[in-house]
């Protein structure tokens, strides 16, 4: 085997080493992390449903006399332009007397009727439903953080929980002395309910309504929260 041979197959190895080289990328560390901020809100706005159960033996008078009470409350709240009132679900059902045969006999007929109050304004919300509960027993109040609130609030936060995860990509290039890094995918993600509020209350006769009315309706507070979670590649 000639020296000039073994120097040719020495140079052409090089060469495809070199070219191989030269077409593998660069390796890249993968890493997986989240960020995440959080506010406590106060609730502004409350959520409130009364309603009233009656019977009667004619189908049609009950209805009737739900439709009056209903009315009678939406008139009621028309006074108070800072709280929207609408009216809920009405249902009317067959009441049956229990017999022994297998053929039971209708005897009367029994229905519901709902009232639905929404405001920001928990003082007039609290004197409505003080009025309002002469006729309708009260079903329960939440308090939430309104649509507009949550909006803003949850934009302020993006920017937040955004910021955060670039200074933790930060940090964490700098702890692998790595030069560089780049973004490999990202995504958003947001949380936070309402506090529900139950208070223990029934149908109260006119007397003790004028003293439902002057209570304090304290709405509390909704921790919102945004989460930021993605993928970053170190470069070595």
């Amino acid at each position: 085997m000639s020296r000039h041979w073994l120097i040719s197959s020495a140079f052409l190895f090089l060469a495809l080493s070199g070219a191989a080289n030269a077409d593998t990328p660069l390796t890249y560390q993968r890493v997986d992390f989240s960020t995440e901020v959080a506010r406590d809100i106060p609730n502004d706005q409350m959520n409130a449903t009364l309603s009233i159960e009656l019977s009667d033996k004619d189908a049609g008078k009950l209805a009737q006399q739900l439709t009056l009470v209903i009315n009678d409350a939406m008139k009621k709240a028309a006074a108070y332009p800072a709280v929207k009132a609408t009216s809920g679900n009405q249902n009317t059902w067959p009441v049956y007397g229990s017999t022994l045969t297998s053929s039971s006999k209708l005897e009367s007929w029994r229905g519901r009727a709902e009232i639905r109050l929404e405001s920001k304004d928990f003082k007039a919300a609290g004197e409505l439903i003080g009025k309002l509960q002469e006729k309708l027993q009260m079903n329960g109040i939440s308090f939430v953080v309104s649509a507009d609130t949550r909006s803003k609030t949850e934009s302020s936060l993006t920017t937040e929980a955004i910021t955060a995860f670039k200074n933790r990509a930060e940090a964490i290039r700098t702890a692998w002395s790595a030069k560089s890094y780049r973004l490999v995918q990202m995504s958003l993600g947001a949380a936070g309910g309402p506090a529900p509020y139950m208070p223990m209350m029934r149908a109260m006769k006119s007397a003790d309504a004028e003293s439902a009315s002057a209570q304090d309706l304290a709405g509390g507070e909704t921790r919102l929260v945004v989460n930021v979670s993605g993928s970053i590649e170190l470069q070595p």
